[in-house]
This record gives structure tokens, sequence and C-alpha cells, in this order.
């Protein structure tokens, strides 16, 4: 089983990304470089899972890959875009403080 295996997917997904999804840091092109690494990583998660385990994963900030245990002598792969922003606050109590006119407290992190 390689990369190679689960080209379908793969292409499946970039296009998806080039159409549906912003991003202002990553192209399609290194996007595709980013599901292989992590799709290789997905596989060697599969080939060394423990007993009775059934899944290999892998993820970044913007994508899941998980590898299933299938019936067939190759696993299911789906690829899943995660919701991300770069603009996301850490703090949240601050930021809906603020959404509800109240001045943020300051937390120590």
């Amino acid at each position: 089983m390689t990369v190679d295996t689960f080209q379908r997917e793969i292409d499946e997904a970039v296009r998806n990304y080039d159409r549906y999804v912003v991003c202002l840091h990553k192209t399609p092109e290194e996007f595709a470089a980013t599901l292989a690494s992590l799709l290789q990583k997905a596989i060697r998660a599969f080939a060394t899972r423990g007993a009775g385990m059934r899944h290999g994963i892998a993820l970044d900030r913007e994508v899941t890959i998980i590898l299933s245990q299938s019936d067939d002598e190759c696993p299911l792969c789906g690829i899943y875009f995660n919701l991300y922003s770069p603009y996301h606050s850490r703090n949240k109590a601050g930021l809906l403080a603020e959404v509800h006119g109240e001045k943020p407290k300051k937390i120590e992190n």
C-alpha cells in the first residue's frame, strides 16, 4: 500500500480544495503535497495499529486523513477538511465578552 493506491481520493480532494476551500497560505499544488505527506503518515499508522484498532489517522490544521479497515484488501480512505480560520481567537471568553459589549478579561496562559 502506497500513496499512489489512493490517487483517486487525492485527486478528488485537490479538486474540491481548489473549488471550495479558501486558503490564504497554501496553493492547490502545496495542498496536494501536504495530502501525500499526511497519507504516508496515515499508512504508517494503519500498518502499525494495535490489536483491535481499525484506523490509521493523520492530520494537520486543514485536513484529516483516516484509513479504515474494510472487508476488501485495501482500506477505505476518508479525506476531511477541518474547519479552521487563521483569524480564530485563542481567547474565546474575551471574544464573547466583546460581542456582548463587555470589557474582555485578560486570561493568563
